[in-house]
């Protein structure tokens, strides 16, 4: 008696590259802006453990299918800790999706591929969504109300209601301004060394003046106690 065995088919594993192959902007101009609204955020939640920061990171949304992914320009998500990652993958991060996502314009965003991103983000449960055009200052934003995401009306003072972040977009290339919930702007790598280095050099000139005040003191203390031995030299008894 012989038997036939069937043949075994392999599950085949999915691969989730960790790079796109893109790029991560087309020009300068955007690529600071990503640079500054990541390291901004990462600055705002430095002591919370809690929250995790990116920027262009690939973030798959749904276990064994890797062409659904999108890479935001930054995005924030709370409840996952800080650490190196490769991609975020939504199921090995107990399903959080992020809930603010950030996109700045390049040239190569054409209409399809904005419609694309934005029903990636309204579908994958995005709470918060910003989309700024550094060229024209323009700032877009949007809010998930009953499940979809909703235009915000007037981003100028918009208080982000996840991250307390206020923006105040204006009219003109590169003048966004984003305040964190103390008012401080987010800066470039630039502003914040020379904002460091201003505050070194008036922390100089305050101990400079302060030695100089110690040193006037001391000068007028010497100058007593000389006037005091000479009027004692005369007979005089100094109160």
């Amino acid at each position: 008696m012989s038997t036939t065995s069937r043949p075994t088919t392999a599950r085949k594993k999915v691969v989730y590259p960790d790079s796109d192959g893109r790029r991560m902007a087309d020009n300068t101009q955007q690529f600071q802006w990503i640079v500054t609204i990541k390291d901004g955020l990462e600055v705002l939640f430095r002591d919370r453990p809690d929250v995790f920061v990116a920027g262009d990171l690939l973030w798959y949304a749904e276990e064994g299918y890797p062409k659904v992914r999108m890479a935001p320009d930054a995005m924030v998500v709370f409840g996952r800790p800080k650490g190196y990652r490769g991609s975020y993958m939504q199921w090995v991060e107990k399903g959080i999706a992020p809930q603010v996502v950030f996109e700045v314009h390049s040239p190569g965003n054409r209409r399809a591929k904005l419609e694309r991103k934005f029903q990636f983000y309204e579908d994958h449960g995005v709470e918060e969504y910003y989309y700024y055009y550094p060229a024209s200052g323009k700032l877009l934003g949007w809010r998930r109300v009953r499940g979809r995401l909703q235009p915000i009306p007037d981003m100028n003072g918009h208080v982000s209601p996840r991250l307390g972040i206020r923006f105040e977009p204006r009219k003109g290339p590169d003048s966004l301004i984003i305040r964190d919930p103390d008012g401080q702007p987010f800066l470039t790598a630039i502003e914040n060394a020379a904002l460091r280095e201003k505050a070194r050099q008036q922390a100089e000139a305050a101990e400079h003046k302060a030695e100089a005040a110690e040193h006037k003191a001391e000068a007028a203390e010497r100058r007593a106690e000389r006037l005091a031995a000479k009027l004692r030299e005369l007979g005089i008894e100094p109160d």
